[in-house]
């Protein structure tokens, strides 16, 4: 099976070791998404709505760029550090995932990778055979 990466060039994929999303065949990966600036900076600190916006929109590129869309994501993992903002990460989660609602799971963790970041989201997407129906 042959395995397509999806790189962002942000700072911490080199030094950590790891591409933004990884397709092997018809499933796709996409890594803990954080809501990272254009310049490489924490995308609008303390608000939480914006910041899970700006994550899926990062994990839109990613699947673009490995042929996928968001009406193929199947699963989303969101990262919280504080749980009871979850209305705020939920109705930018809900916009752009309303028509194809994913399983879904919010955790409120300890801390992300910057301490102005309030959220982190993953997702995994199926792309569908085209004898596949689709959504029940």
């Amino acid at each position: 099976m042959a395995f397509k990466r999806a790189f962002t060039g942000a700072k911490w994929e080199q030094r950590v070791g790891y591409c933004r999303a990884v397709r092997a065949g018809n499933h796709i990966y996409v890594t803990g998404t954080a809501p990272v600036a254009e310049d490489g900076g924490v995308f609008a600190p303390g608000d939480g709505e914006a910041q899970a916006r700006r994550c899926i929109e990062i994990i839109q590129a990613a699947l673009r760029d490995l042929g996928a869309e968001l009406s193929d994501v199947v699963r989303t993992r969101m990262f919280v550090t504080d749980m009871s903002r979850w209305e705020e990460f939920g109705r930018a989660h809900a916009a752009f995932f309303g028509e194809h609602p994913p399983a879904t799971t919010m955790v409120e963790v300890q801390s992300l990778i910057d301490s102005w970041m309030l959220i982190e989201i993953e997702a995994d997407a199926i792309l569908c055979d085209a004898d596949d129906e689709g959504d029940a």
